[in-house]
């Protein structure tokens, strides 16, 4: 890589907290060598009291865009000059394109998780599914699962800002799309039981099972589970999360968040480039 930087290599990053583990720099740098592009990802990993500074700086900097990731993909809202129709109905932005100095920002997480369902042979479009939490990840699969035609999405939170998101989330869906969108409280466990029973996949939205989260699950036991219900984290540090290792002993297909995050990448690839990431080379890297 260093053999092919120059003064004119133009930079774009990632900003996030906790971001070491992050396998885009990697996915991002294989494919701007593979296509001759004259690019760099770095991800910088960087707290609160300097995220303003950071979105600001890459702009002086002359960065051609740049990815957020947990804990700022909302708060990334407020330092645009334009959101785009995906980034406004998810309220929340993932990709940042940085174009005559204007921040423009969007979302393709959902894009993401409904291209790494396709990959998976996983069909949800007219049927049931479940998703926990009400993130940035969260909404923006259930805005773009809904979108694509699915017919119900049960939304778990727990209750406070979470609870009051996903409300307002089912609210959009139910008013934008044809998908029936209910929100239900975690703590409730028969109730989570019984949702999962007639859903064909249940995914993980939440953070739990990563960083400080890491070994929890918000599953209480396998037996909410059964052999035909396809189970997704979003999370893929650790590659296997307590709920896929719950989800496999129980016979379940599953899917960590790699597949999602190739493909949410390769959306933001063609925003930042207009050309298409090479998905098959890039998957080989990872």
């Amino acid at each position: 890589m260093a053999q092919r930087i120059t003064g004119h290599t133009r930079l774009i990053g990632l900003i996030a907290d906790p971001i070491r583990h992050s396998k885009s720099p990697m996915m991002h740098n294989t494919a701007f060598e593979a296509l001759g592009l004259d690019y760099v990802y770095l991800a910088f990993e960087l707290g609160k009291k300097s995220l303003e500074e950071a979105v600001y700086g890459m702009r002086a900097l002359g960065a051609r865009g740049f990815n957020v990731s947990m804990p700022y993909k909302a708060e990334m809202l407020r330092f645009m000059d334009e959101v785009l129709p995906a980034g406004q109905m998810c309220g929340a932005v993932n990709t940042v394109l940085i174009e005559n100095g204007r921040l423009i920002g969007t979302s393709t997480d959902g894009e993401g998780f409904m291209q790494a369902c396709r990959h998976n042979d996983m069909d949800i479009i007219g049927k049931k599914i479940t998703i926990l939490g009400a993130g940035g990840a969260a909404t923006a699969i259930t805005m773009q699962a809904g979108i694509d035609g699915v017919d119900e999405i049960s939304i778990f939170t727990r209750e406070g800002a979470s609870r009051e998101r996903a409300l307002r989330n089912a609210e959009i869906l139910s008013s934008e799309t044809s998908c029936r969108a209910t929100v239900h409280r975690l703590e409730d466990q028969e109730d989570l039981r019984r949702e999962i029973s007639d859903s064909v996949l249940l995914c993980n939205a939440t953070g739990v099972g990563f960083g400080s989260q890491r070994g929890k699950c918000l599953i209480p036991d396998a037996s909410f589970l059964r052999p035909d219900l396809f189970v997704t984290d979003v999370i893929y540090s650790p590659a296997e999360t307590p709920l896929l290792k719950m989800a496999n002993s129980a016979g379940c297909r599953t899917s960590n968040g790699l597949e999602m995050m190739l493909y949410q990448g390769a959306a933001s690839f063609r925003i930042w480039t207009g050309r298409e990431m090479p998905v098959d080379l890039v998957r080989k890297s990872l």
